[in-house]
Order: structure tokens, then C-alpha cells, then sequence
């Protein structure tokens, strides 16, 4: 019997971290032990453990104050938590039919506590464990990714004073075989600008003005910059998200180098400022067939370097963003400018920046006011941009929340979404759940009415409760055993994992009064709230990115091998580890869930 504790520690995650001689010495002093169907194993506040029990065969409850609240199996451990803590248990153990255990001395356990990367898994929260296991391997453009930009080899910015003419500074800029100057403020306190070759196009010759214009006319500031210590990969979004080409970097408030889009094209981080420069000069039948495949090949790039998902999101919906404002650009282009301002939102994945692959469209146009021929015009800017944008491999919506469809003028829109608000109904939930993830990427209308109303909801209780309600649609997969129910060995991480946590987060969030959307945001702000608490907030936080990374990760995978990617993951293709891993993760998303249900009071809408 004492030879199969071997067995199981050469299979079982944390055990195969051990050496050989630790293993050994865990074998001489093991026994095993057989309980009998509801045996009470460790008792809920009674006796301290005095072993580390490893499951060998059967299951086991973990029950506290009489719910059940989990279901271990063989591979499980338990026993740890009071053994650490020198406490008694928190739970009651009971057997869940005959049950066989190897039980390991408390303190010999105690002993191997010394191996670091042991410890690291009993020592840790699931948070903390699904935290280590996002953190993807660093590779070299992982490295290159993380680097700090003070210790890259930045340009010496060319200088010149404030009141130096157009002429003086293209002179210093064509000497210093550079394209951009950082120009000195008046005094001390006053900030300095910078100017660039870009600038004396579109400020001086476009606007026909001559060489003795002075340098501080056309400059722009205050300057956007970075300090020292931002890694390159938050250079990257940074520059992205802001439109610019030249980043000066400072240290302890001096600059000490600019770093630009072109110095980061020559490193392995090309793709998305290649993209983007791509974007600005888009042709839409070159352009558009290709952006797909070329963002596909970004975000593979950027996870296989070691980027965080929630990082490649950002990034990626930053170049969608860019690629929707230039469509509009080409579809005023094409029928003339607009009657009046418009803004065009997008919501789902895309609306709350978390997008890593092409996915369907969802997405709404509002215009100022219906007059001037401005339901006609916006149709077709709308017919225009959405058909760009199934070209560009953006599917249409199976919904038909699409701005084709969704186009109205801001007053109407206003009216839609007060009514969906006090009138909660199944039809008026579903909208409203993805209406409120929208955000305006496109367009110069001010749409604060609309995020007025949306943040209002959260003082509308029954409207809450029946959103509450609807984010418990989606149940993890978890069977009556704690066991993961897949069909044909798949599950859809989507819809049983993801979905449940943004939809938990958007209620959250509301209640939370913060108008972020990303999913991740909405949590901490739940968190500091108190809403939800810190415990589960950052589990949920960690177990999203957890699913988000298994989820790509599979994606990328099946476009490798020539297929169609979806949100399914074959459960049996899993190691041990990921297969506990997710099972832990949907017993977190189980515990959210009853842990909405309390807060909203969802069993009293009947």
C-alpha cells in the first residue's frame, strides 16, 4: 500500500516539484488509511490536522456551517490550510462513499515546506495560484517586451530654444539626420514642446507659412512622455492609444532620450505600429483582405512573447479603433461630410477592450439630431463601415446588433435605453447587457447622456436584481460531483467561464458607480467598494485571466493547424494540472454566482 504513495507523488502536481530523496522520505513515513462512506474525516473548528491528506481513490465533501461548497477527488490534497495556519479546520471533511487517503505526518509536511516551489502551491490563495500560471513563458521578444526604456539605447533628443524660427529647426533636425526636435520652454517652469517633420508639413507648408515662422507656433505640448522604468510593452500601447510617433522618456523629471515608432520597428515588436501606419494609409481592397491574418499573426506574436492577454486586448482594440475611424473617414470621404457630429460605439469584447481575435460585430451609431437629410446619411455611413468591416473579417452580428440596424438619433437612443431600464423585461435585459459595455471610437459627438443613464441604473433595484438574475444564466460546468461536465470531451470556456464572470462584473460595476468597462476594472472597483469581497474580487480577477489565457492559447493553436478557431477546449487534451486548474476556476465562478444571488436577491423575482 505504501509503495503506491510513490506512484501517486510521480503523477501529482505539487509532489512531482519534490526531489527524489524528499519523495522518499515522505514514503517512510506516510500510512494509508481507508474511510468508510460518510466518514467524518477533519471536523469544522475541531481538532488541528495532524496530517497531510492525499486522496488516492474516491471523493471526499468539503462542507462548512452545513453547505456543501466543493467536491475533491483523487489527486486532491486537503488538510494543508490548518496544518499552515496551526488553526483548526474550516471545513468538515466527510467521505463521499469508501475512500482511500495516504495520510503524511503534519510535520514531515512541515519539512518539505522548505522546497520553495513546493511550498509556493499551499503557501498561495487560487488567485495567487491562476496568477503564476497566466504568467506565460518569457521568451526573447518576451524579453524585449519587458524591458525598461531606460535601458534601451534612446535618441539624444535634438534641441532647440523657443525662439528659434521654422528654418533653424529644420536645419538642427536635417544636421542630426533626425525628424523631430524637442523645443526648450521660455524659463524653468515653462514645459517644452516638440515638433516633427509631420508638423512642418501639415502646420507650415500646407498652411503656406514661411521659414522665419517661429518653432513655437507649430510645436505641440505639453509633451506626452514615459518615465524610465515603463517596460517597452506600455511604450507600445502607450503610443498606440495616444496616435503618436516620437515618446521623449524621462528620469527624475529630466529627458533623457526620445524613443520612436521607427526604433521600435526595428525590434522584434514590429506588428502593431506596423499595422497601425498601415491604417493610416488604408486601401480598402488591399488593406482590408489582409487585416485579419496580419492581426491574427500580431496577437500570436505578442502572447508568444510573454504578453499578459489583458495586455494584448488593449492593444488590439487600440488598432480596431484606429481601423473604424479611418472607415469612417472613407465613408464621409465617399458621401461628402457629415450633416451633424456623430459618435460610432462598439460593445461586447471590443467595448470592454478585451478582444484578442477577430469576433463578431456589435456596434451602434448616434447622431446629433434627425434633420438634414441625417437618417439617410448615417444608413449609408453605416451600411458603408459595417460591410468594411466583414471585408476586414469582422462577422456580421447572428443578432443584428449592428449600426445598420442600431442608428438612431442621441435623443431616441436616450429614450431606448430609459425604457429598457424601467421596463426590465427578458428582451429589454438582453440588449441592455450588451448596450452597456459600449465605447465611442469614432466621431466628435459628446454621447455623456448616454453614460449618464447607464451609470444611473444602478439606483433602479429591480432593474439590478433582473440583471443579476440574467448574468446567472450560464452555469459552470460542474456536475453534481465537482466534476467537469464536458460534452464530447469539450467545454465552451466562453460561455460557461468567461461570459459569467463579465456578466457578474457589469452588476458589480454598476453598483460600484465606476464607468469602466473592462472587466478587470470593474472587479477592483467592486472590490474597493465593497460590493464584492477582496477574497473573491481577486480570485474572479485572476480566474478571467486565467480562462482568457487558456481560451487564446487554444485559438491560436487551432489557427496554426489550419482550423477555424472557437471558445471550446478539449478537457482531455488537458495535463492534471490544467484540468484542476480549471476545475478550481469554475468552482470559483460557482461561488460568484451564489454569492449574486444573495447580494440581488434573485430568488425573489419569481
Amino acid at each position: 500500500m505504501i509503495a503506491r504513495v510513490l506512484d501517486f507523488m510521480r503523477d501529482q502536481h505539487p509532489f512531482t516539484l519534490l526531489s527524489d530523496g524528499e519523495r522518499e522520505r515522505i514514503n517512510a513515513t506516510a500510512s494509508a488509511r481507508t474511510c468508510a462512506d460518510g466518514a467524518r474525516i477533519l471536523a469544522q473548528d475541531g481538532a488541528q490536522s495532524e496530517f497531510l491528506y492525499l486522496l488516492a481513490a474516491g471523493q471526499v465533501r468539503l462542507m462548512r456551517d452545513g453547505e456543501e461548497l466543493q467536491v475533491l477527488e483523487e489527486g486532491d490534497c486537503f488538510g494543508y490550510p490548518s496544518i499552515i495556519n496551526r488553526a483548526a479546520p474550516a471545513f468538515d471533511v466527510i467521505a463521499l462513499g469508501e475512500v482511500l487517503v495516504h495520510c503524511v505526518p503534519a510535520a514531515v509536511f512541515r519539512e518539505m515546506l522548505a522546497n520553495a516551489a513546493f511550498a509556493e502551491f499551499f503557501l498561495h490563495s487560487l488567485g495567487e495560484r491562476l496568477q503564476r500560471v497566466t504568467g506565460n513563458g518569457v521568451t526573447a521578444l518576451g524579453g524585449e517586451l519587458t524591458t525598461e526604456l531606460g535601458d534601451l539605447e534612446l535618441r539624444p533628443p535634438v534641441r532647440v530654444r523657443f525662439e528659434a524660427t521654422v528654418a533653424e529647426t529644420a536645419r538642427a533636425m536635417r544636421d542630426a539626420r533626425d525628424d523631430f526636435a524637442l523645443v526648450e520652454g521660455q524659463g524653468d517652469t515653462d514645459p517644452p514642446g516638440i515638433v516633427t517633420d509631420h508638423d512642418f508639413q501639415v502646420k507650415v507648408l500646407a498652411e503656406g507659412l514661411g521659414p522665419d515662422t517661429p518653432v513655437a507656433r507649430v510645436m505641440t505640448r505639453p509633451l506626452k512622455t514615459l518615465t524610465a522604468d515603463t517596460p517597452v510593452h506600455g511604450a507600445l500601447l502607450y503610443m498606440l492609444e495616444e496616435r503618436i510617433h516620437h515618446l521623449p522618456v524621462e528620469r527624475d523629471g529630466a529627458i533623457i532620450g526620445v524613443l520612436t515608432a521607427t526604433d521600435l520597428l526595428r525590434r522584434q515588436t514590429t506588428n502593431p505600429l506596423y499595422l497601425m501606419r498601415r491604417l493610416d494609409h488604408l486601401d480598402r481592397a488591399e488593406s482590408l483582405a489582409t487585416y485579419g491574418r496580419d492581426a491574427a499573426a500580431m496577437v500570436e506574436r505578442l502572447f508568444r512573447g510573454g504578453l499578459k492577454v489583458g495586455q494584448i486586448g488593449r492593444v488590439f482594440s487600440s488598432l480596431n479603433d484606429a481601423l473604424i475611424r479611418r472607415l469612417c473617414k472613407l465613408a464621409e470621404a465617399d458621401l461628402g461630410p457629415p450633416p451633424c457630429a456623430y459618435a460610432w460605439l462598439v460593445f461586447g469584447s471590443e467595448g470592454r477592450m478585451e478582444q484578442a481575435l477577430l469576433t463578431d460585430q456589435d456596434n451602434a451609431l448616434v447622431y446629433a439630431e434627425d434633420t438634414g437629410g441625417a437618417k439617410d446619411y448615417f444608413a449609408g455611413l453605416a451600411a458603408r463601415v459595417v460591410e468594411d468591416l466583414v471585408r476586414a473579417g469582422f462577422p456580421p452580428c447572428p443578432g443584428g446588433c449592428m449600426a445598420t440596424n442600431w442608428n438612431k438619433p442621441l435623443a431616441a437612443w436616450e429614450e431606448t435605453v430609459r425604457g429598457w431600464i424601467l421596463e426590465p423585461t427578458p428582451d429589454n435585459l438582453m440588449v441592455s447587457s450588451i448596450f452597456f459595455d459600449f465605447r465611442a471610437v469614432a466621431g466628435a459627438l459628446e454621447v455623456a447622456p448616454l453614460e449618464d443613464l447607464v451609470a444611473g441604473a444602478a439606483g433602479n433595484q429591480l432593474f439590478m436584481a433582473h440583471l443579476a438574475r440574467v448574468s446567472l444564466r450560464f452555469k459552470p460546468p460542474l456536475g453534481l460531483f465537482q466534476q467537469i461536465q464536458a460534452t464530447d470531451d469539450k467545454v465552451d470556456l466562453k460561455k460557461r467561464g468567461i461570459a459569467p464572470i463579465v456578466a457578474a462584473a457589469r452588476v458589480y460595476g454598476l453598483e460600484a458607480g465606476v464607468r469602466a468597462r473592462p472587466t478587470r476594472e470593474r472587479l477592483e472597483a467592486a472590490i474597493e467598494a465593497g460590493v464584492v469581497s477582496r477574497d473573491l474580487g481577486q480570485t474572479l480577477i485572476e480566474t478571467y485571466r486565467f480562462l482568457l489565457q487558456m481560451r487564446l492559447r487554444e485559438q491560436l493553436d487551432t489557427l496554426a493547424g489550419g482550423g477555424a478557431p472557437d471558445n471550446d477546449v478539449n478537457v482531455k487534451a488537458l495535463s492534471s494540472l490544467q484540468r484542476r486548474h480549471l476545475k478550481d476556476a469554475f468552482g470559483a465562478i460557482r461561488e460568484m454566482q451564489s454569492a449574486v444571488a444573495q447580494r440581488y436577491r434573485t430568488n425573489m423575482l419569481g
